[in-house]
């Protein structure tokens, strides 16, 4: 593209590999697992960085290439790589980065399968952990060690919806010299822009949104070039790399993304505002509803309020459970950001490794049941979780 400044609709559609003598319009699939050379020393050259040029697939591709750039131009990042899941990313990030004796601290209110990398596999390591209140960052100074490294955190939080203040923690992060690495997954850099607030490192399951379909995995990181070449030459040789295929579905769903996204989130906001005061339920969370206690901070830092709607339940672990059995139209998945909805239930499913205290404290209580909003009509949507509603 030319050096004029793009709107984020057209860099996700606009950004694309060099066409081939061919002329391509859209950029074909690049599946082999090696390149070929003129000759040994131009193969040479390329090792030894003298060159730029696509060595072997689990270093570069150009469909990868093109997604990275794609997520860099969007978050504002200045550099980045795409791995073959969105957890792969998470692991990457840490380990890439910090080593034995090293401590970071990090938002108690995570995924769940990022809470098993910090708190039972990374210790392997001695790379130990503190876990702090993602919404009251004046706490935060008495888990700094003298070995502390990084700040961990993703707002909104999965599945509980809480908000961190980034301005905050980026704040906290340059005045302690600390990476601070976001999960901007349930956000988007549609709806939020953690580099603008001082993030070094933005964390993606491409999983999610960016592939919008519930099709491939992948997962990406984009951030600051010094650390980013860290995390590159640990996946370089750990391996951790994107198919080419699963690289380019992902790319090709990214031209959608904004259109996707805000309709996700349209829907989502209407359909908390449709279930608000339902008799069956004891609460709606949604980060853009009135009701939520950190709304005014999600809107100065979130475009939109996301497509995920969380509901609690007038009842407990079995009732809860039953009211999931009786949907009929939308899906029970642990996955997320599909066009079409879903329905999980935290506590038995994608969080069910941690302690129930630990669930608790951070808000996902038996009765919590995480919608992914979809987009089938809202009425459809609406009219599925009523009716089971009103079958328990």
């Amino acid at each position: 593209m030319s050096s004029r400044k793009f709107k984020d609709e057209t860099i996700a559609i606009r950004t694309q590999t060099e066409r081939t003598r061919h002329g391509e319009h859209s950029t074909p699939l690049f599946l082999t697992s090696s390149y070929a050379f003129d000759s040994g020393d131009e193969m040479a050259d390329a090792f030894a960085g003298i060159t730029e040029a696509n060595v072997y697939s689990r270093y570069t591709n150009p469909n990868v290439e093109e997604l990275v750039k794609k997520f860099c131009l969007l978050e504002e990042a200045s550099a980045g790589l795409a791995t073959a899941s969105g957890m792969a990313a998470v692991f990457s990030s840490i380990a890439g980065l910090l080593n034995q004796g090293d401590h970071l601290i990090a938002s108690r209110a995570l995924f769940g399968s990022s809470i098993q990398v910090l708190s039972h596999i990374l210790p392997r390591w001695g790379i130990t952990c503190t876990y702090v209140d993602p919404v009251d960052l004046s706490g935060w100074e008495q888990a700094l060690t003298p070995n502390t490294r990084m700040v961990f955190l993703e707002t909104p939080s999965n599945p509980s919806l809480w908000i961190t203040d980034l301005a905050g923690a980026g704040a906290f992060a340059h005045d302690h010299n600390l990476i601070l690495a976001v999960d901007n997954c349930f956000a988007s850099p549609v709806l939020q822009k953690p580099m603008k607030f001082g993030a070094s490192l933005v964390i993606h399951s491409a999983t999610k949104y960016a592939d919008g379909h519930g099709r491939v995995l992948g997962g990406i990181v984009a951030g600051k070039e010094d650390l980013m070449e860290k995390i590159a030459f640990f996946n370089r040789h750990s391996g951790p790399s994107i198919s080419p295929f699963n690289a380019w579905v992902i790319s090709k769903s990214m031209e959608t993304l904004a259109l996707r996204v805000r309709a996700h989130c349209k829907q989502a906001e209407e359909l908390a505002s449709r279930l608000q005061d339902h008799p069956g339920l004891e609460a709606v969370i949604y980060p853009f509803s009135e009701n939520h206690p950190q709304v005014d901070l999600a809107r100065r830092q979130m475009e939109a309020g996301g497509g995920i709607v969380c509901i609690k339940v007038k009842g407990d672990y079995a009732k809860t459970l039953q009211f999931i059995n009786h949907l009929e139209m939308i899906s029970i998945s642990p996955n997320l950001g599909d066009t079409r909805s879903i329905a999980t239930h935290p506590t038995s499913s994608t969080h069910s490794r941690m302690t129930e205290e630990d669930r608790l404290t951070v808000g996902i209580t038996p009765n919590l049941v995480r919608f992914s909003v979809g987009l089938e009509h809202i009425d459809d949507i609406e009219e599925d979780i009523r009716i089971a509603l009103s079958k328990i």
